[in-house]
């Protein structure tokens, strides 16, 4: 199979698994509501699967980068079958934090599909195809929620259950036709087993050395994330306090998002860095991202809400994919997949802190002042982006070649 094959398989598998994610994200808050869970108990339970995927991130990156790229994938997928299973039965706050933790330890892989695709192409190409692969969640973001709510009128343990057969039927698919990458096949076969630096190293260095090159664009990454997550944790909540949306039409709004995010990181990313350079659509998308966020509290007609809320997708597709291929072209792949893990702990740290200072926020100071608060931290984001040079990449093959 050729890499281009490699890539669409994986893109299939992503698509599929992030749709049972979307399945059952967006009904999250209204469960917990279920469950007489006020505001702060839901953004815990929120962070409870980002607190588990920080913790297991850079494991699973330095798994795959000595063990397999494919078995990884293969594991985060069981593991996210086995926590939706739970979320279909949840009676009570702690299954449905439980639910959370084991979607959270499955979810740690984002990483190494990043890293699959490190492996499989070339550097130039990369930023296009993290953009395919980030399509391609986007558009199960697009399709879940709208799956979710639909399943949701047949009763409460559907969605999960619906989420689960999906993730069982991914692992199948992904077992047969989700091959290990040519990179990772060579290096075992050479006895050239990665010899990697320790993931605290790693870390240290991001918060000593905050304007490295490599650490700069972790910061970028994870401070982004901290906006984007923000906004999402108490959307729900905002759109049923603000304007009456519930379980059975809350997925008509993340349809909408998954839509618009698809088309821009499908079609017009890759135009966009062929035109202008990673750098440039980066910095882009922290404009777009910023913008958004502060605009969604301000219109009072729930059609404006939406429009403005499609900045947000416009901006992500833009941002996270370009910090990713950046950061892909300043390592070599033996340490890709465990330095895209420490990008995904730090972007889990994010992922924890953003949904619990929201709905406290959300809870304490009202409706607005969360979009407001986080468009003001993309908007730092936006000033760190321009501290990035672009430069040329560098080949890991090259250097591989010469160690």
């Amino acid at each position: 199979m050729n890499n281009l094959g490699r890539i669409s398989v994986l893109m299939a598998t992503a698509f599929v698994d992030m749709i049972g994610f979307a399945i059952v994200f967006p009904l999250l808050p209204f469960y917990a509501e279920r469950c007489n869970a006020p505001p702060w108990v839901i953004g815990w339970m929120i962070a409870t699967f980002s607190i588990a995927q920080l913790a297991v991130a850079p494991l699973w990156g330095r798994f795959s980068d000595r063990v397999g790229r494919r078995p990884a994938i293969l594991l985060g997928l069981s593991m996210s079958a086995a926590a939706f299973t739970v979320f279909a039965f949840a009676n009570s706050i702690f299954m449905l934090f439980l639910s959370r933790l084991v979607q959270g330890i499955g979810g740690g892989t984002v990483g190494v599909a990043q890293a699959y695709v490190g492996d499989s192409i070339d550097a130039r190409d990369r930023a296009k195809a993290l953009g395919w692969l980030s399509a391609a969640t986007s558009a199960g973001v697009m399709i879940g929620p709208f799956i979710g709510s639909q399943a949701f009128r047949l009763g409460l343990a559907v969605p999960g259950l619906v989420a689960a057969g999906l993730c069982l039927t991914n692992v199948a698919f992904a077992w047969r036709w989700l091959p290990e990458t040519a990179a990772h096949r060579a290096r075992v076969s050479d006895n050239r087993l990665p010899v990697q630096r320790p993931i605290r190293e790693l870390a240290l260095q991001v918060l000593m050395r905050p304007r490295g090159p490599i650490s700069r664009l972790i910061w970028i990454y994870a401070v982004g994330m901290l906006g984007f997550m923000s906004m999402t944790a108490v959307l729900p909540l905002f759109l049923g306090d603000r304007f009456g949306v519930s379980e059975a039409n809350i997925g008509n709004f993340f349809f909408f998002i998954g839509a618009l995010s698809l088309v821009m990181r499908a079609v017009v990313l890759g135009k966009l860095v062929d035109r202008f350079g990673e750098t440039r659509v980066m910095r882009a998308g922290a404009a777009f991202l910023a913008l958004g966020l502060f605009s969604i509290p301000l219109p009072g007609s729930i059609y404006l809400t939406a429009l403005a809320m499609g900045l947000v997708p416009i901006g992500t597709a833009l941002l996270f994919p370009n910090v990713s291929a950046l950061v892909s072209h300043r390592v070599t792949r033996r340490e890709m997949g465990q330095t895209l893990g420490v990008q995904q702990a730090f972007g889990g740290i994010a992922r924890v802190l953003a949904p619990v200072w929201a709905t406290m926020a959300y809870q304490g100071l009202g409706l607005n002042q969360p979009f407001f608060i986080a468009a003001t931290v993309v908007a730092f984001v936006g000033f760190l982006t321009f501290g990035v040079k672009p430069g040329p990449a560098v080949e890991p093959e090259t250097e591989l070649a010469a160690g």
